[in-house]
């Protein structure tokens, strides 16, 4: 095992409270000096500064960037959690930061991997391997992913949880979230608190690797009927609390799938979308991370593979419900049911005014009518989302205080709105109304 640095960008990962306190006051003092630098300059021009286009310069939203990707842990995923991969009632300019946070992990240096795996592996663990590479094949914000071969022919994916980032999750996430609120990036009324103490739960559930194994199990059982997915198996003699390893399975980025037949590119969205309405109406439980890199495609075999099981979660009945008679409205294109749906889902509540019910209640109807116009949705031409955004941005502006969702909500539209993302980047065209109407259908049960 060489430990030795490639020219990978590597970055130590600060492990303790202080030292991550550290790197949140030296990002929060340079973008401050950048504001005050930029706005005397409006100022020596006769120009009134507004705080909200000092604070969101080129400059400081790579600062903010790269300071909490290099902290990872909650310090980068916490966004992710707040802007749940929407973005319909968040500033373009947060948007643009949260999906810098998706894609900035910058791996830990070899020396503070070894460190690592020594902590987690009995004295002379590296004896049965024949190769392991430094290098690592993913990284993200809660660990990073380095390939092996064991001496017995065993080929593994171990994920590697950084140094640190369990125990600093409470302190990170209390950072951050005043970073937000200084920012003045989140509507006027946005209670943030609640979504934080879900986060911070959530967080602590993704960083018990005991946890992701036992629902990696349960998924690999679930699916035992859908060969065309591959979920990898666990090598349990070689995971710790830290190391999740499990079988190295070959793939191409689920992304890159986009270079294949029409065909192959509407199977593949046609898979992911019957698997969330499985997730939501079968199984009572979601893999709510949909993440492009928790996902690997296999040309020879046209299946995919599923990895990462730290997000998944249990999806109340009553939930999953709504959600069917939410669907079943916007197919019957019954516009008091979609509203009163709605309602009972938490996208608005009594306090809503009635023109912004009714405006919230116009959207969903017009999202239903492209699904119910006949023809298949081409994703590759679809506007509406950026329109649908653009109203929701609007109804903030208008004074619209968006309700505190549940979390589960929250969650499904993640997942759902994941999804639809790499149907629009895989050209997919589908038949979504025969699929909704199959999965909203609740089977006849009774005696004959």
């Amino acid at each position: 095992m060489d430990y030795k640095s490639s020219d990978d960008k590597y970055t130590a990962i600060p492990s303790g409270r202080l030292s991550r306190l550290g790197h949140m006051g030296a990002m929060a003092v340079g973008v401050f000096g950048n504001i005050v630098v930029n706005g005397a300059a409006q100022l020596s021009k006769g120009q009134r500064p507004v705080m909200k286009d000092l604070l969101l310069t080129p400059k400081n939203i790579t600062r903010i960037t790269d300071q909490l990707s290099k902290m990872r842990g909650a310090a980068m995923k916490i966004g992710q959690l707040v802007s749940m991969d929407s973005g319909d009632f968040l500033s373009p300019e947060l948007a643009r930061i949260m999906t810098q946070l998706r894609n900035n992990a910058h791996p830990m240096p070899p020396a503070q991997l070894k460190q690592v795996i020594n902590t987690q592996l009995p004295d002379g663990w590296l004896k049965s391997f024949r190769k392991f590479d430094v290098r690592p094949i993913a990284a993200a914000s809660i660990g990073q992913v380095h390939r092996a071969q064991l001496k017995d022919g065993r080929d593994l994916a171990m994920k590697i949880q950084y140094p640190g980032v369990a125990n600093s999750i409470d302190s990170d996430i209390a950072n951050v979230g005043t970073l937000i609120r200084m920012s003045g990036l989140l509507p006027k009324g946005f209670e943030l608190a609640s979504y934080l103490e879900e986060a911070r739960k959530q967080l602590h559930e993704e960083t018990d690797y005991g946890r992701e194994s036992t629902q990696q199990l349960r998924f690999q059982n679930l699916l035992l009927d859908a060969p065309q997915f591959i979920i990898p198996a666990l090598q349990e003699d070689w995971c710790t609390p830290s190391i999740l390893a499990m079988d190295y399975v070959e793939g191409i980025a689920i992304e890159d799938a986009e270079n294949e037949t029409q065909t192959v590119r509407n199977q593949i969205i046609n898979n992911l979308l019957d698997l969330t309405f499985r997730e939501l109406f079968e199984f009572g439980l979601m893999q709510t991370d949909p993440n492009f890199a928790n996902y690997l495609y296999k040309p020879a075999t046209q299946q995919i593979v599923l990895l990462d099981f730290g997000a998944v979660r249990t999806i109340k009945t009553l939930v999953s419900d709504r959600y069917r008679a939410l669907i079943q409205a916007g197919l019957d294109d019954d516009i008091n049911d979609i509203m009163k749906t709605a309602q009972d889902i938490g996208l608005f509540d009594a306090t809503t005014s009635d023109e912004h019910s009714v405006k919230i209640t116009q959207m969903i109807r017009r999202a239903f009518g492209a699904i119910r116009g006949g023809s298949p949705v081409n994703f590759s031409h679809d506007e509406l989302p950026h329109q649908l955004q653009a109203e929701g941005l609007a109804l903030l502006e208008d004074g619209f205080i968006p309700p505190i969702l549940q979390m589960d909500v929250l969650l499904i539209q993640r997942k759902f709105a994941g999804i639809l993302l790499l149907a629009a980047r895989l050209r997919a065209n589908l038949d979504l109304a025969e699929m909704l109407q199959r999965h909203v259908l609740i089977p006849d049960t009774s005696p004959q």
